[in-house]
């Protein structure tokens, strides 16, 4: 296995806030704290305290029982250990290939870490959004270009549903993969059966897999829960920084409600409102007090799940976390958040993307060869790469660009000419000069169209490579399953370990 690498830019056009926040553009310097870099967490270590250790080692040794050989939860109590964390919803069969790819990043990064600050020690956390309820985000997976599905009656959280129905969709499969077959069969939550498998494919590089539905967790986060219910501080402050990436052109990804956490219970996960003077759970009958609802806080916080808005700051509260490691939506909406985290006075983690990658196999590598193209020239969109091929190949000349600047400069004569016969003539050459040139655009059109006939072979095998390498014509990495790869080289997973560079934001071209 090698690596080329292209610029993220020539990738793919990825959210402009991403792109600058990469590039670190001065106008969003406000907007995070310590950058993705050495010399950011070295920063980063001498500012971040943490006050929970006890519970959090309690809340993951309770979490790993049944695990055989689960990773080091008791340096968690220590002082100098502190944990990097990337985190996604709990698709089936782990997903799409980027999920793989968060998870690489993260290891990774704490490897490095361990090497650059080596008193220290540093965990890679894996965050199950196990309260998400999005059954359908994550209810299908695609491997070699078949859908596969999850169908169920449940509802509610999915890390609380029941996963042995998933069985279905695995007897479609030609290879039952077991480490699945067992997580889903053998685990009553899938909660649990997504703990099984990543520990059975990263478990060794430390992996520790979190489950933030927990009620001792939770009582860490009550002040907030109680300050958002109350007073709506989110929302104000959400809002501030909003305004702030918008006034600054930007897109923003997600905004704060009033209230910004769902009631949750064993087959709901629903939104909370106020009305009039009780608290109410969407879509359902159940009502609150303010004195019942102070009361939930104090005894059963468990039942207040969060949102978009407040996950990361109930995950920063309860870790003793240095940095997040996320897609281009992810760290964009992070960036709205930073006032929010200020209001709370907890430190901000420091934002990094994951590594992105496209994996090309040596049968696909010598189709590309065969061609005369080189892999990043698949990156063109597909009309601009069908013309730069047959640019590239064509014995003729193709372009009128000579012919259409020579022609523009007769006109721009005969409208000087003219201009001293009679004024009013000039709109009437300018017709001319748009009309003469674009049918000299016609026809250029024509010749390359003409000349195209003449590579259809060549051209159909681009776009077959196009079909398998970009899905849908979209990355790779956010169609395809890691199974796709990993079926038949089983050290595909450490092959990325070896080759993914957590602190190089750049394109990971991967041949195998």
């Amino acid at each position: 296995m090698s690596k080329q690498q292209i610029a993220l830019s020539e990738a793919t056009n990825f959210p402009a806030l991403f792109s600058d926040f990469i590039d670190k553009k001065i106008s969003l310097r406000s907007f995070y704290g310590n950058f993705a870099d050495l010399e950011g967490f070295k920063n980063q270590l001498s500012s971040k305290t943490f006050e929970h250790r006890e519970v959090l080692a309690t809340v993951l040794t309770d979490q790993y029982k049944g695990i055989t050989n689960p990773p080091n939860i008791a340096q968690l109590k220590e002082s100098n250990t502190f944990t990097v964390t990337t985190g996604h919803q709990l698709n089936i069969f782990t997903g799409p290939l980027y999920v793989i790819y968060k998870i690489v990043s993260t290891i990774n990064l704490a490897k490095r870490l361990k090497t650059e600050f080596p008193t220290y020690n540093f965990v890679p956390v894996y965050w199950m959004a196990t309260e998400d309820h999005d059954f359908e985000e994550i209810s299908y997976f695609n491997l070699f270009g078949k859908k596969y599905q999850w169908q169920t009656a449940q509802t509610g959280a999915v890390g609380r549903m029941q996963p042995s129905e998933i069985l279905a969709a695995i007897s479609e499969l030609s290879d039952q993969h077991p480490l699945f077959v067992d997580a889903y069969t053998q685990q009553p939550t899938l909660t649990q059966a997504v703990r099984t498998y990543m520990h059975a494919l990263f478990g060794h590089e430390g992996l520790l897999c979190i489950d933030g539905d927990d009620a001792r967790l939770k009582a860490l986060f009550s002040d907030v829960i109680s300050d958002d219910i109350f007073n709506n501080s989110a929302e104000k402050l959400v809002a501030t920084n909003t305004s702030d990436l918008e006034k600054l052109g930007y897109k923003t990804q997600i905004f704060a409600r009033n209230i910004n956490f769902f009631y949750l219970a064993d087959g709901l996960r629903a939104r909370l409102v106020w009305e009039g003077e009780e608290l109410s759970v969407l879509g359902t009958d159940i009502r609150f007090s303010k004195d019942q609802v102070k009361t939930l806080i104090a005894t059963t916080p468990e039942v207040f799940s969060p949102n978009v808005v407040l996950r990361p700051l109930f995950q920063e509260t309860i870790l003793p976390n240095l940095a997040y490691l996320g897609g281009p939506s992810e760290v964009a909406y992070w960036l709205q958040l930073p006032a929010m985290f200020a209001h709370y006075k907890t430190t901000f983690p420091i934002l990094m993307p994951r590594n992105f990658a496209l994996v090309i196999n040596t049968a696909t590598a010598k189709k590309i060869e065969k061609l005369g193209l080189k892999t990043s020239d698949l990156f063109k969109e597909d009309a601009e790469l069908k013309k730069y091929y047959v640019a590239q190949n064509s014995e003729n000349t193709l372009s009128l660009e000579t012919q259409i600047k020579a022609l523009e400069s007769v006109f721009d004569d005969i409208a000087n000419q003219a201009l001293q016969v009679d004024p009013t003539l000039k709109g009437v050459v300018e017709a001319e000069k748009v009309k003469t040139i674009g049918s000299v655009q016609n026809l250029e059109k024509r010749l390359k169209k003409q000349e195209e006939k003449k590579f259809e072979t060549a051209l159909l095998q681009i776009e077959a490579l196009k079909g398998k390498l970009f899905p849908g014509g979209g990355l790779q990495e956010r169609s395809d399953n890691f199974l796709n790869f990993y079926q038949n080289d089983a050290e595909f997973i450490q092959k990325l370990l070896d080759l993914f560079d957590p602190l190089d934001f750049k394109f990971n071209i991967v041949h195998i």
